[in-house]
């Protein structure tokens, strides 16, 4: 019997669930300003539903150690059984609710992220490039099943630093030299840092330089 064809169009709901972290910046609420933001991917070992994890690296550490950092700073944690990749959709209704509840400039959203977080950050930022000012991807790299590295070039007209250990044994310089020559091949605006010594740890350095902070203030969208 010939099969028949038939097309389903309908509309779902999804409901999204994310704990993070949040620090507001020295002066917030003081005066009438919208502040920038950073969007921080922890990696893998920092999920779970244990959000003090989430402090031990990058962005949210940095935030408690510096009275001064000025930003607004979101630190969503991955749950357990997920990666970053599938969780597009909690990011940006968590984006878009801070954006709605807190003073920020949408202007200057900048999105980081490490190890897991890194990928994260190619992830996210190629597919949604217009809602980021500039991203720092920190040994990451692009999933050749989700259509990288030739799917990063969406991001050429998005500022990018991108780091990574020249020793790093968990995630190979090459994820990152990989995306890095895709985009600069079609025209990005990339810059790239290896530490020679340094092995997955990209991050302690990286984050410890006030250099990556003015360079994301220096990015408006």
């Amino acid at each position: 019997m010939p099969q028949e064809a038939f097309l389903l169009d309908t509309t779902i709901t999804k409901q999204v669930r994310l704990s993070y972290l949040l620090h507001l910046p020295t002066g917030y609420g003081e005066k009438e300003q919208r502040w920038p933001l950073i969007l921080f991917l922890h990696g893998m070992g920092e999920r779970g539903d244990q959000l003090a994890l989430v402090k031990r690296h990058g962005i949210p550490k940095i935030a408690e150690e510096w009275s001064d950092f000025p930003f607004v700073a979101v630190s969503p944690q991955c749950p357990a059984d997920s990666t970053w990749a599938l969780q597009h959709d909690a990011l940006l209704a968590l984006l878009d609710d801070i954006l709605a509840r807190y003073a920020v400039d949408p202007g200057r959203v900048y999105l980081t992220g490490l190890s897991m977080g890194g990928y994260g950050t190619w992830e996210l930022a190629s597919a949604h490039p217009e809602r980021f000012a500039a991203i720092a991807p920190i040994c990451g790299g692009g999933t050749p099943f989700l259509g990288f590295p030739a799917r990063v070039c969406t991001l050429k007209d998005v500022p990018v630093w991108a780091f990574h250990g020249a020793k790093d044994t968990v995630v190979p310089l090459g994820e990152s030299e990989k995306m890095v020559a895709a985009l600069r091949a079609c025209g990005g605006n990339v810059r790239f840092t290896v530490y020679p010594e340094a092995g997955h740890d990209a991050w302690t350095e990286t984050y410890a330089n006030p250099e990556l902070y003015a360079w994301f203030l220096s990015h408006h969208r």
